[in-house]
């Protein structure tokens, strides 16, 4: 059974339909993707996901049942637009969006006070929120929708306004908060950006999904029989000679007697074929299949129109 499900949604806003019969499903514990460029129709369903807005047709689910209000008290959302009201300062902004989701004032401010201090932000506790950069209200932004522990988080481009470092870190917040079991969606639309962190994906392009399922199972689905291989020949044999008719060489750099050569295998053969031809003319010094990224998987689709439902 899935966590969530969003079956079939439509959604049109004055004339424009910003959905078109999309369907997810998300695992319990996955950090599920939401991909595709600006515009795609992302945030028009996370917002019916938060119950912000409704659709115009279709049903949602939380574990099993269709999802109610109530079920907003389980779901944390960190929008993409700062939420926070500036004159406010801003342990005092925190803690009443925490109260907002439950918590005791005392269990509140000891369990902030912690999360400021990780995030390196303790001096602004009296601060007002209007003082704060963007990447800064972001931070407290983040820590307010994780800090009740719900079931299932919604990060809507939670990198926007960060800097490299800043980025690692929340990456590795987002990490912890996976292997403690939590089920989340990180929608955005830089693409090369969730690889390492996603576990699923569905990609969005012109308000329809065009292919959903496991990262790893789709990148390889999309891998087309190309790898990058280093060797150095050890007999005066032509290169071309050595892998033989059956592959294509797309690039082929020499420097000082090292080949760096991208070549594409043109039959259904084992990986290990080429290995097997070379060992006796050449020394391999790597030698590695060339998975696509998700952003090259997406282009390819786009290019193609292989618009691919219910993988």
């Amino acid at each position: 059974m899935s966590f969530f499900v969003a079956q079939n949604i439509i959604k049109n806003y004055a004339g424009h339909r910003a959905l078109d019969d999309v369907s997810i499903e998300i695992p319990q514990g996955a950090v599920y993707g939401l991909l595709g460029p600006n515009g795609a129709g992302k945030t028009s369903l996370i917002r019916i996901i938060t119950q912000i807005t409704g659709p115009d047709s279709g049903k949602l689910f939380f574990k099993g049942r269709p999802l109610v209000p109530e079920d907003m008290n389980r779901i944390g959302y960190l929008p993409e637009e700062r939420g926070l009201y500036k004159k406010m300062k801003v342990g005092e902004q925190a803690v009443y969006l925490a109260r907002l989701k439950g918590m005791s004032r005392r269990d509140a401010i000891r369990q902030l006070k912690a999360w400021f201090e990780k995030f390196g932000i303790q001096e602004w506790w009296e601060r007002k929120v209007e003082e704060l950069s963007k990447g800064m209200a972001q931070k407290v932004q983040f820590i307010t929708t994780v800090l009740h522990e719900p079931e299932m988080l919604i990060f809507d481009e939670p990198f926007s306004g960060f800097d490299p470092i800043n980025v690692e870190l929340l990456k590795k917040e987002i990490l912890a908060l996976r292997e403690k079991g939590t089920t989340i969606i990180f929608s955005t639309h830089n693409m090369a950006s969730v690889e390492e962190i996603c576990s699923h994906i569905a990609l969005i392009n012109k308000s329809r999904k065009i292919i959903e399922g496991p990262i790893n199972q789709i990148r390889n689905k999309y891998a087309n029989n190309t790898y990058r291989l280093i060797c150095k020949p050890v007999t005066g044999m032509e290169f071309r000679q050595l892998v033989g008719p059956e592959y294509e060489i797309l690039s082929d750099k020499s420097e000082d007697g090292l080949h760096e050569v991208v070549l594409q295998c043109l039959e259904d053969c084992p990986a290990n074929a080429l290995l097997r031809r070379l060992l006796d003319d050449a020394e391999v010094i790597s030698y590695q299949q060339i998975i696509p990224g998700m952003n090259d998987i997406f282009i390819k689709l786009v290019k193609e129109g292989n618009i691919i439902l219910n993988e």
